[in-house]
């Protein structure tokens, strides 16, 4: 079956025609959000599938439908309820959910994901609704593959799965199976919506480990395992299981990872990496999608990659994962390894990293800079901070991951931006009250010169008659083309140069001449972003001989691949 096909199943299924064959009879049609049209079945498909009486008599349009659930949806008084109710008619209408998101995607992304998912994740357990995906548990690791084999789908039938332990959750931290579920419905839906990855051939997986979340232990209401998070062998033995049932029964499948703590999310993907096609959104896709507002930076200000200083204010997973991106791109651009990597100043709680600190993490240790060149820089009781490291490096780049509300301080960015004429300054942290700093002041500080993204969106900033447009580093940006690409090319593996590729289509997008323009699209713009980075990513693939198909016309196949929410005419199979 080719990419973006609808799979087949015991209920139903896709006809060359692009319409459904059916056994399904009455309500159960009415029950299957894949199948369900609502009032917009058509009188003669009311009658072949039995809905006769069951529906008003009046028949629907799409559009019809979708003014009316869009104004219900603007009637809920808070964001959180708003979620709610998508997630409902989600459960009843998958092509209406889409269209709807499709036709207020700018507006609904914040809903559905970053960062009003968080909220639904807390109240995951009191808000139980219709399950998505499978339930994996590290106490039951002989049952991963029963739990796929129930989904009845066979081995060309699925392209992506998205899977999350829940450690690490949009900065609120462990929030056990609540999490892993909410997150990975959430990832797929932004998969679809924004590249057209069709949602009947995904698969969201929640891996229950256990949790350290006191609350949610000793509360009634949750649903996962109630016993403290599973590490070490027995942890890596459960992933290794799903790893291993996940390729072996759906080989053609992307595994996305999302949401593991540090000390799993690095080594999970270096050993799987270079054996199947996998990528981690939080180290990979953040990396890539600073990458790309990097490089309209460094164009903006007429400089090079290989001429900056980096400074990265939050050296946890994320963090380092952008170290890495910028540090290839310095490669790239001329430097050597060793070069690039001694270009890179990495701060986290502890100050700034220094080669002979205990407890640094395997991913830090390369970055941390050698205790003579700092022997005499001033210490604090936290370490050399960060302006102190500001002022010793005079940095061109200062990123923050950190969540460190305020961290960027007028007097750090002041000091700055006395050191170069135009600083480039990414407080990517999220939600609002997590930012490093602001946009409004640091264009104020720098008397309008800053090149700015952050992590939210934020609105239009206008100083001494100059209209600014910031930029967001939302992953939304990135991941869902590179998904639809490694589809696309049927890639044995995501490489670095395909994340390069990405990063360079979505930052082909945008002209950064004008005084004030954004360093990224805006995201109002994702289908056309989306396809953009999927052609991008899927010609690398075939140039590195990572795609298992032949791409004769690369964009017209990423445009076939697209699945659009629109109803298809659906026939009974006359059982």
């Amino acid at each position: 079956m080719s990419p973006g096909k609808r799979m087949p199943n015991l209920m139903f299924a896709e006809q060359p025609d692009g319409s459904y064959v059916t056994s399904l009879r009455g309500l159960a049609v009415l029950r299957e959000p894949l199948l369900n049209k609502g009032t917009a079945f058509s009188q003669e498909e009311r009658a072949e599938l039995g809905l006769e009486g069951l529906l008003p008599p009046v028949t629907e349009t799409l559009d019809e439908q979708a003014r009316r659930v869009y104004a219900q949806y603007r009637v809920q008084p808070t964001n959180l309820l708003k979620n709610v109710y998508l997630e409902a008619l989600r459960d009843r209408n998958e092509v209406l959910y889409y269209r709807l998101l499709a036709d207020h995607l700018r507006e609904m992304l914040p809903i559905v994901y970053d960062p009003t998912v968080a909220e639904a994740i807390r109240t995951y357990s009191h808000e139980y609704r219709r399950p998505r995906g499978v339930y994996l548990s590290v106490d039951d690791p002989d049952g991963i593959e029963r739990a796929f084999k129930s989904l009845q789908l066979g081995p060309d039938d699925v392209d992506l799965i998205v899977a999350s332990d829940a450690e690490e959750i949009l900065g609120i931290g462990d929030w056990g199976v609540g999490g892993g579920a909410g997150i990975a419905a959430g990832k797929l839906a932004v998969y679809s919506a924004a590249a057209g990855i069709d949602p009947g051939r995904v698969i969201p997986v929640a891996l229950d480990v256990g949790t350290d979340n006191e609350a949610l232990l000793n509360g009634p209401d949750y649903l996962g395992n109630r016993h403290a998070r599973v590490r070490g062998q027995r942890y890596d033995d459960f992933i290794d299981a799903y790893v291993t049932a996940a390729t072996r029964m759906f080989p053609g499948a992307l595994l996305h990872w999302e949401d593991f703590g540090p000390s799993n999310a690095r080594r999970i993907l270096e050993k799987y990496t270079g054996r199947i096609c996998t990528f981690n959104d939080d180290m990979q896709g953040t990396g890539a999608i600073v990458l790309a507002a990097m490089l309209s930076a460094v164009k903006a200000s007429m400089t090079s990659m290989r001429e900056q200083r980096i400074v990265i204010f939050g050296s946890g997973t994320a963090g380092i994962g952008i170290a890495d991106q910028l540090r290839d791109a310095m490669i790239r651009d001329g430097l050597d390894h060793e070069e690039a990597i001694r270009r890179i100043w990495p701060i986290d709680q502890q100050g700034l990293l220094v080669d002979d600190m205990t407890g640094l993490r395997d991913f830090q240790q390369p970055y941390a800079r050698p205790r003579d060149e700092v022997a005499d820089w001033t210490r604090g009781e936290q370490g050399i901070s960060l302006a102190e490291v500001v002022e010793r490096v005079k940095p061109t780049m200062l990123l923050g991951t950190s969540t460190a509300h305020g961290a960027f301080t007028e007097q750090i960015v002041r000091m700055m931006a006395a050191g170069v004429e135009r600083p480039i300054i990414f407080p990517i942290s999220n939600p609002t009250e997590r930012i490093e700093a602001t946009p409004g002041d640091l264009i104020r500080w720098t008397d309008g010169r800053a090149l700015i993204a952050t992590g939210i969106p934020v609105e239009p900033i206008t100083y001494n008659g100059i209209t600014y447009a910031i930029g967001q580093a939302n992953n939304a940006l990135l991941y869902p083309g590179l998904g639809l690409g490694v589809v696309v090319a049927r890639a044995r593996r995501v490489s670095p140069g395909m994340f390069q590729a990405a990063a360079e289509a979505v930052g082909s997008l945008v002209d950064v001449s004008a005084p004030g323009a954004s360093l990224l699209p805006q995201v109002d713009n994702l289908r056309e972003v989306s396809a953009t980075v999927a052609v991008a990513v899927a010609d690398r693939a075939a140039e590195e001989h990572l795609a298992r198909t032949t791409l004769r016309d690369t964009v017209q196949q990423v445009q076939d691949a697209m699945w659009q929410p629109r109803y298809r005419p659906i026939h009974g199979n006359g059982r």
